[in-house]
């Protein structure tokens, strides 16, 4: 293929929870469009209920055609935050695109929510964000076409998601606010900031590993429909496409023109994703 048909060639990528799901998907979608990908996840040994590693999310990259660097670690630390940047920049000359991909959920009502859960959700979801788009930003000043693309939803106020799992709606949200005030922040470098969230249940280990995982996965779409929602929004100009917060199905009409989406499964009614009226 030539350049202008890989568009993200030569171009690397940092992203956060990397080894599997929907932020492998991301990793390989970006692989095969040419891109060098730079995987943070703390899964370095096979674990008993979910598939991967790091180190074989990244042998799959390089298998799609990408070049790969896998970095142990956790996005709630700043050092091991550094490590990862500082191996894209090492590796590969420097970062073009962060993905703000990993993510923890606890939906027990409030009364029933440990504090170490609560803690958890804000220190990965929110602390993982901020410390990983900070360290990228230095970077990302200098790319060609620089976007960070945040796993998060559209903020909806609606006491039915204001009440469903206050805690876990905080952590999402904020990831969200993150990211549209960043775009503001630093609208005059050119730095493009956007946020992608599923239409529908997404066909991930973790819906895989709730109570009727059999029947969601049925009406749950492949983890390839947010990959290429990713991809199309990361190619666009950053100038112009910064400060929105994108559902894959409107990414993918909008940018790549794709109006039928039943290749990436779900049966004839997918189930809508959270936050989602």
């Amino acid at each position: 293929m030539s350049d202008q048909q890989q568009p993200l060639t030569d171009r690397t990528m940092v992203i956060s929870g990397a080894s599997r799901g929907i932020g492998l998907a991301i990793a390989l979608a970006a692989a095969r469009r040419g891109a060098n990908v730079v995987l943070l996840a703390k899964t370095a040994e096979p674990h008993p209920r979910l598939p991967g590693t790091v180190h074989t999310a990244a042998a799959e990259v390089e298998a799609a055609g990408g070049r790969a660097a896998a970095v142990v670690g956790d996005v709630r630390d700043e050092a091991d935050v550094r490590r990862v940047v500082d191996t894209a920049v090492e590796r590969f000359g420097g970062i073009d695109v962060c993905v703000n991909n990993a993510s923890a959920i606890a939906t027990e009502p409030t009364e029933r929510l440990s504090p170490k859960k609560f803690d958890l959700m804000q220190d990965i979801n929110l602390r993982g964000t901020f410390l990983l788009t900070q360290a990228c930003l230095p970077h990302l000043r200098h790319a060609p076409n620089p976007h960070v693309l945040t796993i998060a939803p559209p903020v909806n106020l609606k006491p039915r998601w204001l009440g469903a799992h206050p805690a876990y709606t905080l952590s999402k949200y904020g990831m969200t606010l993150l990211s549209q005030g960043w775009s503001a922040e630093f609208a005059d470098a050119g730095i493009a900031f956007n946020c992608l969230w599923p239409e529908t249940y997404i066909a991930t280990s973790a819906v895989a590993n709730l109570r009727d995982g059999e029947q969601q996965l049925a009406s749950a779409r492949s983890p390839e429909i947010m990959a290429d929602a990713a991809v199309a929004i990361v190619t666009q100009p950053a100038e112009r496409v910064t400060g929105a917060c994108f559902l894959d199905v409107d990414a993918l009409s909008r940018y790549a023109g794709v109006a039928d989406f039943t290749r990436y499964g779900g049966g004839k009614n997918p189930t809508r994703d959270l936050f989602l009226d």
